[in-house]
C-alpha cells in the first residue's frame, strides 16, 4: 500500500523544529506537519524568505501553529543561539528534521573556517542536534531525521587530516562527502542513542529527484556551471514535486513502524512513493562513523554525549 499524506497520525502536542523550512522540502514539511496540528518551528537563515513561507503555509492551513527561528548552519554561533532560544521555549522537542543543505557550490567557508558543503549539510546539523540533545531526549519518543542524497554513492568518508578537501576540492566531491556524512551521521547517532537507552531514534532519508529549490540555487550560485545546469533543467522537466520529495521524511518522522536506523527513500531509487531502503556495504561502516563523530566534535568544539544527555533528561 502507497503511503501519503494521509497517513500521518494526528500530531497535535509535538514540536517539531525544521531546518530549512523556508522552501522545498522543508517548506512541504513544515506544512504537512502544521496540517496535523504539529507546532513547527521554522529554523532558517533567511527571515525574509522564512516569513514568506510561514504566510504561505497559513493561507492554506490557517490554524497552523509556526514559529520563526533564525538559524544559519554556517555559523556555530548562529547554530548555539538558535538551539538556546528553541530549548528556552521548548523543554521537549518531538521531532527535528535536519534538512537544510546546499549542493556542489565553488569552494568557499563558512564562519569558522569550514568547507560551505560539509559545514552547512554535516557540520552544522551536527552541532545543532547535539544541542537540543536534552529537549529530544525528554520527548516521549522523539525522532531526528536526516536527509542524504543518492550522491552519498560517490562520497568519500571524510578524512580526518583533511576533512575540508584543501587541494582537493571538487564541487561534487565535497557534495558526495557531505551527504555520505549525514548517512553516517544519523546512523552512528542511533547506536549511541540505543547504547544510552534513549527513547529517541535517529532515522535517514533521501527525497530522490525532486524539483526543489536547491538545484536553482547551485546552478545561480556556481554561475550557471554545465553540470549544475544540466541538473537544475532536468529536474524541471522529470523531477517529482517537493511535495514528493518531503515524503520520505515525513514517514521517517512519523509512521508509527519506523525505527532507528533505517532510510526511506523512494521506491525506484529516485523516484516514486516513499518506502524503507536497504542499507548495506560501506553505508554501515563503523569506523568511517566513528571517526566522523570524532572529528565532528574536533572541528565544531562541541562534545556530543549522547549518554550524558540522556541521563540528564531522566
Amino acid at each position: 500500500m502507497t503511503w501519503s499524506i494521509e497517513d500521518i497520525p494526528d500530531l497535535t502536542g509535538k514540536v517539531a523544529v525544521v531546518t530549512g523550512a523556508n522552501g522545498g522540502l522543508g517548506l512541504e514539511t513544515a506544512k504537512e506537519l502544521a496540517r496535523k496540528g504539529a507546532h513547527v518551528v521554522m529554523a532558517a537563515r533567511n527571515q525574509e524568505k522564512a516569513e514568506k513561507a510561514r504566510r504561505a503555509i497559513l493561507a492554506e492551513v490557517p490554524a497552523a501553529s509556526l514559529e520563526l527561528v533564525e538559524l544559519d548552519l554556517a555559523s556555530i554561533a548562529s547554530i548555539k543561539k538558535a538551539a538556546a532560544q528553541i530549548v528556552a521555549k521548548h523543554p521537549r522537542v518531538d521531532v527535528l528534521f535536519n534538512n537544510a543543505g546546499v549542493m556542489a557550490l565553488p569552494e568557499r567557508r563558512t564562519e569558522d573556517g569550514f568547507e560551505m558543503q560539509l559545514g552547512t549539510n554535516h557540520l552544522g546539523h551536527f552541532a545543532l542536534t547535539a544541542l537540543l540533545m536534552p529537549a529530544l531526549a525528554r520527548a516521549d519518543a522523539a525522532r531526528i531525521v536526516t536527509t542524504t542524497s543518492t550522491a552519498r554513492h560517490f562520497g568519500k568518508p571524510v578524512d580526518p587530516a583533511n576533512p575540508h578537501l584543501d587541494g582537493n576540492y571538487d564541487p561534487w566531491r565535497a557534495y558526495g562527502q557531505s551527504k555520505l556524512a549525514n548517512l553516517h551521521f544519523a546512523l552512528e547517532l542511533q547506536e549511541r542513542l540505543a547504547t544510552a537507552g534513549a527513547r529517541a531514534q535517529s532515522l535517514v532519508a533521501h527525497p530522490g529527484f525532486a524539483n526543489t529549490e536547491l538545484q536553482a540555487t547551485s546552478a545561480v550560485q556556481t554561475g550557471g556551471g554545465s553540470s549544475q545546469t544540466f541538473f537544475h533543467n532536468a529536474v524541471q522537466r522529470v523531477g517529482m514535486t517537493a511535495l514528493d520529495g518531503a515524503l520520505p521524511q515525513l514517514r521517517a518522522s512519523t509512521d508509527p513502524t519506523a525505527k532507528g536506523g533505517q532510510l526511506y527513500a523512494p521506491r525506484f531509487v529516485n523516484w516514486g512513493p516513499p518506502v524503507r531502503r536497504p542499507l548495506v556495504g560501506r553505508s554501515r561502516n563503523e569506523k568511517s562513523m566513528t571517526t566522523l563523530w570524532e572529528v565532528s566534535e574536533r572541528e565544531t568544539g562541541i562534545t556530543f554525549d549522547v549518554v550524558a544527555a540522556v541521563a540528564d533528561s531522566r
